[in-house]
């Protein structure tokens, strides 16, 4: 028995092993039924992206090349003229589970949310230092980028006291005085006088 068999048996369908491999596009097919669309816009950031960073998430397939996830990915591959990419393929899901997948590839993604001061911190890093590449490639457009990193300057302005007022000059108030202000009442009294010695 080969010695990694053993192991395939042995791991549990969440812990199968992976490996990449180039697949031609040709023999990738698109799956109709992706409720996922890709502007022509978003397909660009994606080949901008590839362009600069690399292919660095494989397309996910079956056995028989029908693409799971990685479709935004596949079209910018096709819009950069490549012939072929790198892709995993998934053999141990059944086909309701390779469409719960698809569903669920995409939907956990955009559940997530930004920490708006931490991403302003990282953009206003990137901004500042030479890149070797647009900084755009990242997804955001320039305006984006320049108000986030603007928001770090507008923080929340601190509540002032107001001002204690100065009590110099002659009293006006006398303990027993009733002040009516709108509708609350102040009666001016003694502390000292009301609390037993």
């Amino acid at each position: 028995m080969p010695a990694n068999s053993s192991m395939r048996q042995s791991l549990p369908p969440s812990r199968s092993p992976l490996s990449v491999s180039y697949v031609p596009l040709d023999h990738l097919k698109p799956d109709p039924g992706n409720a996922r669309q890709h502007s022509a816009k978003q397909v660009r950031q994606i080949a901008n992206s590839i362009e600069t960073f690399g292919f660095n998430v494989p397309v996910l397939v079956d056995a028989d090349g029908n693409v799971i996830a990685g479709h935004g990915r596949l079209l910018a591959a096709k819009r950069l003229g490549w012939g072929e990419v790198p892709a995993i393929h998934l053999e141990h899901l059944s086909e309701s589970q390779k469409r719960a997948f698809m569903i669920a590839d995409n939907r956990l993604a955009e559940v997530a949310v930004w920490d708006d001061r931490l991403l302003a911190e990282q953009l206003k890093a990137l901004a500042s230092v030479e890149l070797e590449f647009d900084i755009e490639t990242i997804g955001f457009d320039m305006g984006e980028i320049d108000l986030r990193i603007a928001s770090l300057d507008t923080r929340e302005p601190e509540a002032k006291e107001p001002p204690i007022p100065d009590v110099s000059g002659p009293a006006i108030t006398r303990s027993g005085d009733l002040w009516l202000i709108g509708r609350h009442k102040i009666l001016c009294g003694d502390a000292k006088r009301l609390m037993p010695v």
